[in-house]
């Protein structure tokens, strides 16, 4: 934190005046910029829908609420005004108005703040999708793992590529706030490798982290087989609405066909809803688990 990372996203939007260099961008370049103060700039007297139809007035407003129910917006809360909207439905809202100006590069600042569970999970898949390029500072390690292939380090007023995970990067952090708080000292260093710890105390540390890690194994295999039923549900039912999607489907002759996809569809759906809640708690577990150690 104060390290500069919201700076570093500012300045490849150009909205912050470089201290030296420069910023070059592609002739086709066209950013998708989302960060917590742009909930400000949203207009509490209009709806959903209003805020799209300004940026594209030839688009239809069945267009509209078909893309704004895949951000969960739908019927009052696509029409009426946002006045009453909480933070995280208006960190959903500036979310879709990104995703419906097509962007080619995502330049996203702490984006899962606000968002509950289902929606951080939602958000995470579209990154997995989204087929430009992503800038993302987050705190969210779950998003972090699974939307991004390479770490950046922002810190001492330098910005270099990471070689490591996030483990290798709160090992990186412990080792960065000893220097801060201690002096060199090489003897002090040999004689107590943790910084105020002693000899007992570094043992109760390390059987913590080990009883930590007994507990988290079996979760996380857990999660990588719900991983697995997902992927493969998902995968299912996309078939499925590719099938639906042909119009021969609707043809007299294959309305049993018809009727056993929609009858496929609906069990696959629910199956896939009670996975997901799963999945949801268990990822709390984890996440409470680690934040504790």
């Amino acid at each position: 934190n104060g390290a500069g990372k919201s700076t570093l996203i500012k300045s490849l939007v150009d909205q912050q005046t470089l201290l030296r260099g420069e910023r070059t961008h592609g002739e086709h370049l066209h950013i998708g910029y989302f960060a917590q103060h742009q909930l400000e700039a949203l207009d509490m007297n209009a709806s959903p829908i209003l805020h799209l139809q300004r940026l594209t007035p030839s688009a239809t407003e069945q267009s509209i609420r078909n893309f704004l129910g895949g951000f969960n917006f739908r019927g009052d809360d696509a029409t009426g005004t946002i006045e009453k909207f909480s933070g995280g439905e208006k960190a959903r809202l500036a979310l879709a108005i990104i995703a419906w100006q097509k962007p080619n590069l995502l330049l996203l600042d702490e984006p899962t703040n606000h968002l509950d569970l289902e929606m951080r999970h939602a958000l995470t898949l579209a990154l997995q999708e989204f087929s430009g390029a992503i800038v993302v500072v987050s705190h969210d390690r779950h998003l972090l793992k699974n939307t991004v292939d390479d770490y950046w380090l922002v810190a001492e007023g330098k910005v270099d590529t990471f070689e490591g995970d996030l483990q290798d990067y709160e090992r990186w952090l412990e080792g960065f706030h000893r220097q801060l708080q201690e002096p060199d000292n090489s003897e002090s260093n040999t004689l107590n490798e943790s910084a105020g710890e002693t000899s007992e105390q570094r043992k109760e540390r390390k059987r913590q982290e080990a009883e930590a890690r007994k507990k988290l194994s079996p979760l996380k295999k857990q999660l990588a087989k719900l991983d697995a039923s997902l992927e493969t549900l998902q995968s299912e039912l996309s078939a499925i609405e590719n099938e639906l999607a042909s119009p021969s489907i609707y043809d007299d002759e294959n309305k049993q066909r018809l009727k056993a996809l929609l009858e496929k569809r609906g069990d696959l759906s629910t199956e896939v809803e009670e996975i997901e809640l799963q999945w949801f708690d268990l990822q709390e577990q984890i996440e409470e688990l680690e934040n504790r150690n």
